[in-house]
This record gives C-alpha cells, sequence and structure tokens, in this order.
C-alpha cells in the first residue's frame, strides 16, 4: 500500500520525536510505496534508511540511492542532497516503525504470532504453520526454513506482512531471534501472540553474556510488541520470563502434559487431558508440538482441532529427520547446535538406541567460541562413540574449531575427522544392527562453508549416498 509523504512524516513525526528525534528535514509532498536498507534495490517511490551498520554506514550510500531514484531517507543527521529527509537519532530504531507506517501497519490487519528462545523456534513455527493450513487457516511462516535471515530485516518483514495481507493471509507465524530483538528488526510489529520455548547458549558473541541474551529475548514480551504470552515454564528462565512480562500469560507447565511413548519417529503424550500422536520424535518435539498448541487454542482453534492437526503433521526438515534407506542401524540428521540443543537431541536418540548411539558433530566457525567446550562436554557424556568433525568452519581453522570442542572432554573423542563426509562415512561403516548414528549441527542447511568457498553439502543427502556406498541399504 502506498502512502504521501506528507502523511507519512506526521505519523512519523510522533514516532520519532518520541526516539529523541533532532529535525523532520522536508515538507514534500511525494508518493512513498516502500521503505528499503539496501542500497542495490532503491527504486523510484522509496524511502532509503541510512542504518550504520556493523561493516558499513547506510549514509556513505545516499547520493548513490538519490540517483537511483529514492524519493526520501531515513537518516540520523540532515545530509547535503537535494532530497526529503527524515531525521531521527537511531535510524535502526526508527525504521520498522516508519517502514510499517508506509505500509499501513500490515500486522494489525493480521493474527502474527513471534517464537523466541535458544532451541525449539523453527519446529514450533512449522507446527503452527502446518495446523494452521491443516485447519483451513491460509498461513505465512517466516523464518530459518523459509529465508536468509531467521527474521529478516525491519524493511523486508514489513514488506512480507504487507504482502500477506494483500494476499488474505490470515496468519503469520514467525521466528523471533535475539539478533532480531536486539536490532530492532520486529519494531512496528504488532504480536497476537509472542511464545518463549527456552534458553540456553548461544550467540554470546553477540550478546556478551547470559543476562544480557535474555533481555534480548525479555523484548518480545512488552505490551509494545505483544498481546499475549505463551510460555514454557518448565525451566528457570521460562518462569523468570513469565515473571517479567506485564502482558497476559498462557504457562505451559508439568500440569498440562504428560509424555506416554516417546519413538524415532512417533511420539504419544497426553495433553489437556486427551491423548495426542505426534508423528515426531523426541520429547523436545512434545515441548514444541504443546507449545504450538496452546499457540493454536490462544488464536481461536478448539483444542480437538488442534489435536487432529497434530496427528498429520509433515516431517520437519532437519530436524530429527530420519535417513531410512533400509540400513539396519538408525540415521538421525539434526540441527542441534548449542550444548542445550545437542543435550536433548541426544537424550531423545538415546531413548530409542538399542545398542550405541553414535554422534557425528563439530561446531561452526566465526561464532560463540565459548559454547565450544560445553558442547564437547555434554556429546562425550551422553553419547558411546564420538566422532569430532567440521560443521561450517567459515574463517577460522576447522583444526583450531575442533580442539576447542574436544578441550572440554574428560575423554578423547573415539575419531577426530576435519572432512565431514568421511567422518560419515567412518561412523556409518563402523555402526552396528541396533545404533544410532545422529550427524548433529547442519539439519536443513544444504552448504558448506570454509574459507571463502560455499560448498554443496547437505547431511540427509550425503548420508543417504554413504549408505549406498555400504551396499547394504535399500535404495
Amino acid at each position: 500500500m502506498s502512502a504521501r509523504l506528507g502523511e507519512v512524516v506526521a505519523v512519523a513525526g510522533d514516532l520519532v520525536t518520541s526516539l529523541n528525534a533532532d529535525a523532520i528535514a522536508t515538507s514534500s509532498s511525494l508518493a512513498l510505496f516502500d521503505a528499503e536498507h539496501d542500497s542495490r534495490r532503491v527504486v523510484d517511490g522509496v524511502l532509503f534508511a541510512c542504518i550504520r551498520g556493523a561493516n558499513a554506514d547506510g549514509h556513505d550510500f545516499a547520493a548513490e540511492v538519490v540517483t537511483a531514484g529514492a524519493s526520501a531517507l531515513l537518516v540520523d543527521h540532515e545530509l547535503d542532497l537535494a532530497i526529503p529527509q527524515i531525521v531521527v537519532s537511531d535510524v535502526r530504531r526508527a525504521v520498522g516503525p516508519v517502514a510499517a507506517c508506509i505500509h499501513d501497519d500490515p500486522s494489525r490487519s493480521l493474527d502474527v504470532v513471534g517464537i523466541t528462545g535458544t532451541n525449539g523456534k523453527t519446529t514450533t513455527v512449522r507446527i503452527v504453520s502446518s495446523v494452521a493450513d491443516i485447519l483451513g487457516w491460509d498461513c505465512l511462516e517466516i523464518g530459518t526454513l523459509t529465508g536468509e535471515r531467521t527474521t529478516p530485516e525491519a524493511t523486508d518483514l514489513q514488506r512480507l506482512l504487507a504482502s500477506a495481507r494483500a494476499e488474505g493471509r490470515e496468519l503469520v507465524a514467525m521466528e523471533v531471534s535475539s539478533h532480531a530483538l536486539d536490532l530492532h528488526r520486529v519494531d512496528g510489529t504488532r504480536f497476537s501472540v509472542a511464545a518463549f520455548t527456552n534458553l540456553g547458549i548461544d550467540h554470546l558473541d553477540h550478546h556478551g553474556d547470559l543476562e544480557a541474551y535474555f533481555a534480548a529475548k525479555a523484548l518480545l514480551f512488552t505490551p509494545e510488541l505483544c498481546d499475549l504470552a505463551v510460555i514454557d515454564v518448565r525451566s528457570e528462565a521460562g518462569e523468570r520470563m513469565a515473571s517479567a512480562t506485564s502482558v497476559p500469560v498462557v504457562a505451559i507447565d508439568d500440569g498440562l502434559v504428560e509424555i506416554l511413548e516417546l519413538g524415532p519417529q512417533r511420539s504419544l503424550f497426553r495433553w489437556r487431558g486427551a491423548e495426542v500422536a505426534l508423528p515426531l520424535g523426541g520429547a523436545f518435539n512434545v515441548a514444541n508440538a504443546v507449545l504450538a498448541a496452546e499457540i493454536m487454542v490462544a488464536l481461536g482453534a478448539e483444542p480437538v482441532d488442534v489435536i487432529d492437526g497434530l496427528a498429520v503433521l509433515p516431517t520437519v526438515p532437519g530436524r530429527f529427520e530420519q535417513v531410512d534407506l533400509g540400513q539396519r542401524f538408525a540415521v538421525i540428521v539434526d540441527y542441534a547446535h548449542t550444548p542445550d540443543g545437542l543435550e536433548a537431541v541426544l537424550e531423545a536418540a538415546r531413548a530409542v538406541t538399542r545398542r550405541s548411539l553414535v554422534v557425528v558433530f563439530g561446531a561452526g566457525g566465526d561464532r560463540d567460541q565459548g559454547k565450544r567446550p560445553q558442547m564437547g562436554a555434554v556429546t562425550r557424556r551422553l553419547a558411546d562413540r564420538v566422532v569430532v568433525t567440521s560443521d561450517n568452519p567459515r574463517g577460522e581453522n576447522p583444526e583450531t574449531i575442533i580442539a576447542s570442542v574436544v578441550s572440554g572432554m574428560d575423554k578423547s573423542p573415539d575419531l577426530v575427522e576435519p572432512d565431514r563426509r568421511m567422518a560419515i562415512r567412518h561412523a556409518f561403516a563402523a555402526a552396528r544392527d541396533g545404533d544410532v548414528v545422529l550427524i548433529a549441527g547442519k539439519g536443513h542447511e544444504m552448504t558448506q562453508t570454509i574459507g571463502s568457498d560455499v560448498l554443496d553439502f547437505d547431511d540427509r543427502a550425503v548420508a543417504r549416498e554413504e549408505l549406498r556406498r555400504l551396499g547394504g541399504a535399500i535404495s
């Protein structure tokens, strides 16, 4: 939806004044149909937000975007350019509300669900989206499985929400990362329901410590952003989150759910007094499903309909996903890449292991280094055989990353093999009837980044290839 700049300025003026705006340096009246943060995508009728980033300052591209046809700028100081400018003290903080205003606040015409937490966001969003579709609700999914970022930049997010409204969708289910909250990507979005899964150790390279990480997550559960919170309180962080928010809370506790049976591809549990058959394995997936179920009920779905929807869920890519070609041992691929995530998936795999639990895993490069020894410790403690390999080393030396992971173990891994394919091959060659081989860390990802090279590498595809290579699988 387009808006005239005069109208946008009138509304944005109230917004930026509350953010200590210095001035609004324009009186022009022209049409704006979008806001953009990427100078390469600027066209006529767009407001360009000059965001100061970690590696570049959008103000340095202002003259370029004026030439490209930008109709206005969002800046933190007035520039010597003949173009309407909205001047604010913090462009990153203002861009979400301004973009929402340009698109006529699309989130207020939709039910938007935001899910945050260290682990389980992707699966819970997919379950909400799948159950909604099964119930005939037109749902847009935004998250790890649908875009480059877990949570899009503010301008991209408001554009997606506006498109969802224009397409007649009823619901948007999205992952909300701690980065997105800290960097104000969801400012200007109204969440009908905000949900919290859990809090573990992750992203401390960005946040610094767990307290700052928690504080970033807590930003979602404020009256400025959400109407209702659904929080799993079966952890200290969940209890704290529920206590800290001033919005109404639906609390998920032990009295709400009872696990009856767990398998690699199926779980049976009781929720709200009714039996639920879930075609996903692992206790952590039961937690994700219950969170999704409570979200759906909060949105107006009948529990009996939600139970029917849960019974026919599709597999979530790379989340406790089995690779089965008829081999005598089980192969499971999972995205777990934090100490808590690994612990949850290892415990789930252990529950369905008849003999030995074998784990192939590594840690990503150019990311939080402090979690690496903890990942090593929890894996060595819970697995029978441990193969340490590369994940996405990116710009780091794979051997350095591996050494950091191994430093947390109380005894040496059974194998260190930086080549991920060879690590998987060795794990399969040693696996016996009744073993479970868990390949952890990359999940749904289809590439591996080594230095500046981005290589094709999908754990699921490689697992299939290596099983066929063994010759004992059914292709």
